[in-house]
């Protein structure tokens, strides 16, 4: 044995066996900077085990969590015109897209899907706050509008999770004429008798507080989420006064009125069942009526059921 043997051939070992972590195994939360495994996140819906912050979830996550089985099928939305303003800032409003969609995986700022929930059928759409705020365009408008002909030509509720940081200022005007058609679109469903509820979550400003996302027949918000037209800090530099504590956060507008309910998001779909039932006129939900997982499969030695 010599020095080759006892620390060269080691050395060498452990250079090459050697493996990078990856970067995105943990996330640190925003709200008390603790440093969180990325699996015991997902397990626990994007909340924070340590001070139970609300932080964002994708569409498609949310959506696993809410239906039966994590089991839903994406509802086709109507391609807009792209880029009708031929707008420019620093960048091509067709290269923001392009990176928006490459960094979230996703087509636009919103996802419409269709399955069950406690066994209601319902169609839902969800907003990503990730692909550029989340911002309201002509994508967004069609799709509110192709989920609500959807909920009324099968007569199933609509949920809509609303998170953006209002109109997107690349298709100006046509941003904002989103407003009113989604307004009509909402109208649809109240003509057609079928209940459209609304999960605020943060945040939620600006144009989409103006239209669609307060006009839910039952307005329920997550924890902390910051709900408004103009922000906080553009209200206190105008009016040049110091806020009320909370001022535009769920807990404070659900002591003025303004929502039904705060609801954790671990507690969210549970109280959705019940609320929609109630207005379907359905009996309530029974647990543990949905079917086994398909891990729970009958042992090769138990007896099969006879067809009848």
């Amino acid at each position: 044995m010599n020095w080759i043997t006892n620390y060269v051939r080691p050395k060498i070992n452990s250079l090459f066996s050697r493996r990078e972590v990856p970067e995105n195994l943990w996330t640190k939360c925003s709200e008390c900077g603790t440093m969180l495994f990325h699996r015991e996140l997902a397990d626990n819906l994007n909340v924070c085990s340590n001070c139970d912050h609300h932080m964002a979830i994708t569409p498609r996550a949310r959506f696993a969590a809410l239906f039966d089985g994590g089991i839903f099928a994406e509802v086709k939305v109507p391609e807009p015109v792209a880029d009708p303003l031929h707008f420019r800032d620093q960048k091509r409003y067709p290269d923001r897209m392009k990176s928006a969609q490459k960094s979230t995986g996703e087509k636009e700022a919103m996802l419409v899907a269709e399955g069950e929930i406690g066994r209601t059928p319902i169609v839902a759409i969800a907003q990503d706050f990730s692909f550029m705020g989340g911002s309201m365009g002509m994508y967004v408008g069609n799709a509110i509008i192709a989920a609500a002909e959807r909920a009324v030509k099968f007569k199933r509720p609509l949920v809509l999770f609303s998170a953006a940081g209002g109109a997107r200022m690349q298709e100006g005007i046509l941003s904002l004429m989103q407003m009113p058609r989604t307004t009509v679109a909402v109208e649809m469903l109240k003509e057609a008798g079928l209940p459209y509820i609304v999960v605020l979550t943060h945040p939620t400003t600006g144009g989409v507080t103006a239209s669609y996302a307060m006009l839910g027949d039952v307005q329920i918000a997550e924890p902390n989420a910051l709900i408004c037209f103009a922000g906080p800090r553009v209200i206190e530099q105008t009016i040049r006064e110091k806020l009320p504590e909370g001022f535009q956060r769920a807990e404070y507008l659900l002591d003025h009125g303004m929502l039904d309910r705060v609801t954790h998001r671990k507690k969210l779909r549970e109280d959705l069942v019940t609320i929609l039932r109630m207005l379907m006129r359905q009996s309530p939900a029974v647990k543990g009526d949905l079917p086994a997982p398909k891990s729970e499969a009958a042992k090769p030695d138990a007896p099969k059921a006879e067809a009848k």
